[in-house]
């Protein structure tokens, strides 16, 4: 990203010049401006050959002067159908009461300037498209003022804009709505100058979101509610076990339910088969599929067990692995301080607060799909494949959707193809139409594509002042980019990147870090902060404890571990120490301070909080955030998702908070089983933001990894007892 260009006076230039930019004619409904941004293939073209170069729309402002800007990601839930219209408006002087979101199909033109695909993910979507949105804005507008100019016969520099108007030298006055029509006549300009950050109006402001009254009402369709007229609805009977195949099926008892139209064997993600039952509705369909017989075949496949595999990823810690990271460990045998643990991690479920589903509409030579999915170029793609046509004969329509964390971004679009499989069958037997295929809550729990279990070994030695002279550290778990497209760019001499990152950085100790990449049938998948799930917790409880060892305050001993070259850090832990009175304010009896700080999505979250024992169980009543995500374009969207990231990370420290299997089945199938932090487990939340004017980082992912381990440290104070495992087991420690 290109900071240097919010300087004021500077111009921002389009990638590749004229020849790179598209612009499409609305006729007289108003003025539509789009363009591609050339480097946009980065990943794709590495893989695939040069992206595509068509361009798509972005803006349009209708003669009523309402401004539609396009959303090129999904919106769940993190704000970006307000941000990135913020940013749009922010360079076009648009009337914020005028601007709507809109969310983009798939489209080239809709791809993340960086990432070289259609994607909501890595935290990325304001930090990618910062630029892009706001140059979006400037040439608008200055199309804009070049309409106004030539129908006053004035020159452009003598008008401006404001709020949805171009005012001449005369007092002329024109809306947008009026002159969009021929501004989009008007030539694209080459260069445009992007605001000073003290001249805005709308960025770093705290906005309320444009989608916040239909979600609070009740009125906003997401992709569950979607069901176009004479769609059937489809659910899944899949494998208990990932890969298994239908030996045979008995349907005579779901054909006898009221309703039920069909029941086909379908294929299902990994090479296994299901029995799909095509309904009226959804309580019939899943009526129908709960009455199927199904004899499944399951012996080809292996069968993963829990308590197997914990016992084997903890001897597999203790042997040598493929280096990450090296750096000398010679001093740990003689080191008069030592420190050695083993850390477990479970499997984890995304469990949205709204299941999977897609739609299909199957017809000759196309196929149209509505979903709210993470992955539109990817989905896109993998459709046509399964329907025997060409991506361009794919319509991918993206529906808001109810949370996610990753689980509708999969690299084998698994619930796509699935629904694009059904669809097949159902078009097969000689039926047209729309199928809508749904997943239960208990078919989500069950589904598959968890975070991976990890087991951590750490051997660390400190000199006598409590400095850390040695560092061995392992990790066991499976590699969640092995077998995607990201392979190539994100596994680097054997080393899956997000198995290991978060550590070390930004502490000066001397790691030395080997990995293990584990082989189980059992999906596997980025989850909300990726490896920072895991690695964020280790690496905080560690130099807490090393900090315990060196008889010094945990907030002193990270300062001093922390080179002054990173001021970000520095800068969000006083902030979240002042905020919170950490050292200063007298808690109340039987309560205790815990510290944690972690950077991912290169933004920085420091957690102070304040935890007791209640009941035999840690409670955590207060959480102070400090941020450091550079310019936080809506103050309201970050608290919010610090928020949210923080009671979600609160769930993963809650008994039951675990996927298991054994024999191959997972045994958890809803909340009744799989646990999830409650409304009233809530703790307060207070976050606070380190003003920055440089170009915006990550934020819907970096709250999540500090909050467990900081809770951790908290309960060590309270029970002398260090917490190795998540979810959290007092006692077991």
């Amino acid at each position: 990203m290109r900071k240097e260009w919010m300087n004021q006076g500077e111009a921002a230039p389009i990638g590749g010049g004229v020849s790179r930019r598209g612009f499409l004619k609305a006729g007289a409904a108003g003025f539509v401006l789009g363009f591609v941004i050339p480097g946009a293939g980065r990943f794709a073209a590495a893989a695939q050959g040069p992206a595509p170069s068509a361009p798509n729309a972005f803006l349009h402002i209708a003669p009523d002067n309402t401004v539609t800007v396009m959303v090129n990601r999904l919106e769940f839930g993190q704000g970006v159908h307000t941000a990135l219209p913020m940013l749009i408006a922010e360079e076009l002087d648009a009337d914020w009461s005028h601007v709507r979101g809109e969310l983009a199909p798939a489209g080239d033109a809709f791809k993340d300037p960086m990432m070289g695909m259609q994607m909501t993910g890595g935290s990325g979507s304001v930090a990618h498209s910062f630029v892009q949105y706001r140059e979006i804005g400037a040439r608008a507008r200055a199309m804009l003022v070049a309409a106004a100019a030539q129908k006053w016969n004035v020159n452009p520099g003598q008008c401006r804009t404001a709020n949805g108007v171009v005012f001449g030298p005369a007092g002329q006055k024109a809306s947008y709505g009026e002159l969009a029509e021929a501004a989009m006549k008007q030539p694209m300009p080459a260069t445009v100058t992007l605001k000073d950050p003290k001249d805005f109006r709308f960025i770093g402001k705290p906005t309320g979101r444009i989608d916040a009254r239909a979600k609070s009402s009740g009125h906003q369709q997401f992709g569950i509610d979607f069901k176009p007229p004479g769609a059937k609805v489809a659910v899944v009977a899949h494998p208990p076990v990932f890969s298994a195949k239908v030996a045979k099926f008995d349907a005579s008892k779901a054909m006898a339910i009221k309703g039920v139209v069909a029941v086909f064997e379908v294929p299902v993600d990994r090479g296994g088969r299901g029995v799909a039952v095509i309904a009226d509705g959804y309580w019939p369909a899943k009526q129908g599929r709960d009455a199927l017989v199904i004899d499944w075949d399951t012996g080809a496949v292996a069968k993963a067990d829990s308590a197997q595999q914990l016992k084997e990823y903890v001897a597999l810690s203790k042997t040598p692995g493929t280096v990450a990271k090296q750096a000398d460990i010679s001093k740990l045998a003689g080191a008069p301080k030592k420190i050695s643990a083993i850390y477990e991690f479970p499997y984890l479920a995304h469990a949205p607060m709204e299941p999977l589903n897609c739609v299909v509409d199957l017809q000759d030579g196309h196929c149209t799909v509505w979903a709210g999915t993470q992955f539109q170029t990817f989905d896109q793609a993998a459709a046509a494949a399964a329907a025997g046509l060409k991506p361009e004969q794919v319509t991918v329509n993206t529906m808001m959707a109810g949370g996610g964390f990753g689980r509708r971004a999969v690299p084998t679009s698994d619930y796509i193809v699935e629904a694009v499989n059904v669809a097949k069958a159902w078009r097969a037997a000689g039926h047209t139409g729309p199928v809508k295929l749904i997943w239960s809550r208990e078919d989500d729990i069950k589904g598959g594509f968890y975070r991976p279990a990890y087991v951590h070994r750490a051997d660390i030695g400190l000199d006598a002042k409590g400095n850390i002279v040695a560092w061995d550290h392992a990790i066991v778990g499976q590699s969640i980019i092995t077998g995607t497209p990201f392979e190539q760019f994100m596994v680097k001499n054997g080393v899956d990147a997000t198995s290991v990152e978060g550590m070390g950085t930004p502490y000066a100790v001397p790691l030395n870090l080997t990995v293990h990449n584990t082989k189980a049938n059992v999906p596997v998948l980025w989850w909300r902060s990726v490896g920072s799930t895991h690695t964020g917790f280790v690496m905080e409880t560690l130099v807490d404890e090393a900090a315990h060892a060196a008889g010094m305050d945990p907030v002193a001993y990270r300062k001093k571990l922390i080179p002054a070259e990173h001021k970000r850090h520095h800068a969000a832990l006083e902030l979240a120490v002042a905020k919170s009175g950490y050292g200063k304010k007298k808690l109340p009896k039987g309560h205790a301070w815990g510290v944690a700080m972690h950077e991912s999505f290169n933004s920085v979250v420091a957690y102070v909080v304040e935890a007791s024992i209640s009941n035999g169980q840690p409670k955590l009543h207060r959480v102070t955030a400090g941020v450091h995500c550079n310019l936080a374009v809506n103050p309201m969207t970050v608290e919010a998702q610090v928020q949210g990231a923080a009671l979600m990370a609160l769930g993963t420290t809650l008994p039951g908070a675990a996927i298991t299997l054994k024999d191959g089945i997972v045994e958890q199938q809803n909340f009744s089983d799989y646990r999830v932090a409650r409304m009233n487990e809530m703790p307060q939340v207070e976050v606070f933001i380190v003003p920055s004017t440089d170009a915006p980082t990550g934020m819907g992912e970096p709250g999540v990894p500090p909050l467990a381990p900081a809770f951790a440290n908290a309960v060590f104070k309270l029970t002398g007892k260090r917490l190795r495992k998540l979810p959290f087991d007092l006692a077991t420690a």
